[in-house]
């Protein structure tokens, strides 16, 4: 036998007995986190909730799982760039961690790579999936949809501003799930005999447009609806409407946590937390198409009292009194 096969019939038998490491890196699943808004490091609720997730699940990141992170930092134009760097890097499964726009650009950038949404408006109506029950596609995940949603978030600002007749709302028309958002408050302003003043932004430059159009037309209240846009935009949202002393309604906890009056909408930490068990059915085998959309559980209606009272205004008792968690 000459040197060179007995030294692979040693390597062999060393690969046998214990797995060599090329080989167990391998087989480490790794995930795609794919973010439209938040940044990848730092303290960050979403993506610390799917961590968490995929914890109790009994993932431990860079032991049985590893996750490539990617965030287009409020800028929806890189989603697409991103999206396919993380197909380049073959991961097993892409995190949507947005809004339609972040799953639409993952689906764009591959047909295979099994994609999961955390909070996507309405896909079945924006055609991203064929239904709810069976998507049919490499896409599946979480939806923040739920009946008259936008209405409810319209109706708890007039019953706690009684007086608000003219209502400011904002709307990206390049992100497809705001048609289905604008069609529910405009259902919901008829009902309530409110007036809409309805303002695109499609891009930060259009923030001060908008913002001189309320003024002079005289909105007494702003609701403006959820996008990648206009969550990135939040601190320029929360100081307008402070310095114009507007009532304003948001759909996230992060709004109120940059001095926002009111927010009402899904606990959208245990949506992303939720999506860690659709990346543990995909990784045992479960086809993305087969696996039911889930829809939100759990609602909650935030109020930040010491702002209204900067801002002096005097929220209903009755909006009060059904408030989850108020800020004093």
């Amino acid at each position: 036998m000459n040197s060179r096969s007995a030294a692979s019939i040693i390597l062999l038998s060393l690969c046998l007995a214990t797995p060599c490491v090329t080989v167990a890196q391998q087989q480490i699943p790794r995930i795609g986190y794919l973010t439209g808004v938040f940044p990848c490091s730092g303290p960050v609720p979403s993506i610390d909730a799917f961590r968490q997730g995929l914890r109790e699940l009994g993932y431990t990141e860079g032991k049985n799982i590893d996750i490539e992170c990617r965030s287009a930092d409020g800028k929806p134009d890189r989603l697409a760039e991103l999206a396919a760097e993380l197909v380049r890097l073959k991961v097993n499964v892409i995190i949507a961690a947005g809004g339609e726009l972040v799953a639409r650009a993952a689906k764009q950038a591959t047909q295979t790579i099994p994609i999961v949404m955390t909070n996507a408006a309405d896909p079945v109506e924006t055609g991203l999936i064929t239904s709810l029950a069976r998507p049919g596609s490499n896409v599946t995940g979480l939806v923040t949809i739920s009946p008259e949603l936008g209405g409810k978030r319209l109706a708890l600002l007039k019953e706690a501003f009684p007086k608000v007749d003219r209502v400011a709302v904002l709307t990206n028309p390049a992100n497809p799930e705001q048609k289905v958002r604008l069609k529910e408050i405009e259902v919901a302003a008829q009902a309530l005999v409110l007036q809409l003043q309805v303002l695109e932004v499609r891009e930060p430059n259009d923030f001060d447009l908008a913002f001189s159009a309320i003024t002079r037309q005289h909105a007494h209240a702003l609701l403006p609806l959820g996008d990648p846009l206009t969550v990135s935009n939040r601190t320029r949202l929360v100081d307008f409407a402070a310095k114009n002393r507007l009532p304003a309604m948001y759909h996230r906890m992060e709004f109120v946590d940059v001095g926002g009056l009111m927010a009402y909408g899904p606990n959208y930490d245990d949506l992303f937390r939720r999506a860690a068990t659709f990346v543990d059915r995909i990784l045992k085998g479960a086809k993305p198409g087969d696996l039911p959309v889930e829809q939100p559980t759990k609602f909650e209606l935030v109020i930040n009292l010491k702002a209204a009272k900067a801002l002096g205004l005097v929220i209903a008792p009755s909006v009060l009194a059904r408030a989850d968690k108020i800020i004093e």
